[in-house]
């Protein structure tokens, strides 16, 4: 966050002579790391950069990759997919790829793009539409229930399913969640890293992702154990009245270890306006963004077509009829189903993973 994942190659003669990828914001990008790997740069001279992404032409954190791959005597570059970064789409000196063949380069591409855009679906969405990509992630037992009847939930699925949505929210940027998670579950949205694989760990390290927590009438008193554990908060209430711009204040509040961050937006339906706080997760260039709520929360984010991708954890087993249903999604006739297109379904010891998107 909030960069996109890239990984350069570097080859002469049929063989691999550097690589890298970009581990962080604000630490060199992927050219520049395969370059570095290289202990003899005299053996880059005429050599091919197969990149990612497009190599960036502007000066942002760190310089142009393009003029490093120029620079360093690189002679081909082939890329998997263009950079829709307006940065680069739209800046002086033109994009990357007319960069690099004004110098003389032979440029290729897109070469499997379609791979390449999987690495990055949430940093293309953001570019896109403003918004980052969301994630819903659900968990159910065989009947699609989510929760029984007195709101107890705790625990529908296994211990291996559990980890691997610690993993989940590793990777994405933040959180979100609604009110009576936070207060009726206890819930703190954390990512435990003593359950994260070690690759995972190594690379998010002790970093938090920022937890939202919706709570459109202000029932949260601030005393929760979400608050309670270290990382940033951002804590949305809802206004009555239509304001033109969103109204935050910050606060390290003194007994507890989270930063909490307020912010006010306007109430649709007498509930927080979805689209505006998702491009209040854009403004801040959150990629990614984790659903982890109740039915009723997860079924507004379905009902308004904010959804980019269900994650439901089944169990084998059964809840029964007065259980709480998966979502909360009042459709009255066939013809207004929400159909889904499968993307797999996977053994997570001993429950099931569905992915789906929708159509």
């Amino acid at each position: 966050m909030p960069n996109p994942r890239v990984g350069c190659v570097l080859v002469k003669d049929e063989k691999v002579i550097g690589e890298g990828y970009h581990q962080r914001a604000g630490q060199a990008h992927a050219e520049i790391n395969a370059l570095n790997s290289v202990a003899n740069l005299n053996d880059i001279k005429g050599a091919t950069a197969y990149v990612t992404l497009e190599p960036c032409s502007h000066y942002g954190r760190t310089g142009p990759c393009s003029d490093a791959l120029i620079n360093a005597g690189v002679k081909r570059v082939v890329y998997a997919m263009a950079d829709p970064n307006p940065k680069v789409a739209h800046h002086e000196q033109g994009s990357g790829i007319e960069r690099m063949r004004r110098a003389g380069l032979v440029v290729e591409g897109p070469l499997m793009e379609a791979q390449a855009e999987a690495l990055n679906r949430g940093f293309l969405h953001r570019m896109r539409t403003g918004r980052p990509r969301v994630v819903c992630k659900l968990a159910m037992s065989l009947d699609g229930r989510t929760a029984m009847a007195s709101g107890e939930s705790q625990w529908i699925t296994g211990p291996d399913a559990r980890k691997e949505v610690q993993t989940l929210r590793a990777q994405s940027c933040a959180i979100v969640t609604g009110w009576s998670t936070v207060k009726v579950d206890g819930a703190r949205m954390t990512v435990r890293s003593n359950e994260l694989p070690s690759n995972v760990a190594m690379s998010v390290g002790d970093r938090q992702p920022l937890r939202v927590v919706l709570d459109s009438q202000t029932q949260l008193q601030g005393d929760e154990p979400l608050f309670q554990a270290e990382g940033p908060v951002l804590w949305v209430s809802g206004l009555l009245e239509p304001v033109s711009q969103v109204a935050t204040s910050r606060s390290t509040l003194p007994t507890l270890r989270s930063t909490v961050e307020h912010m006010s937006v306007p109430l649709h339906d007498g509930h927080i306006n979805l689209i505006r706080m998702l491009e209040e997760l854009g403004r801040r260039e959150c990629n990614n963004v984790l659903v982890e709520a109740g039915s009723t929360l997860a079924g507004a984010f379905v009902q308004a077509g904010l959804v980019d991708e269900l994650r439901v954890y089944m169990a084998p087993t059964l809840m029964g009829s007065t259980a709480q249903p998966l979502l909360t999604l009042p459709i009255a006739s066939m013809s207004d189903q929400r159909p889904l297109n499968i993307e797999s379904i996977t053994a997570i010891g001993k429950d099931w993973r569905i992915i789906a998107m929708p159509s």
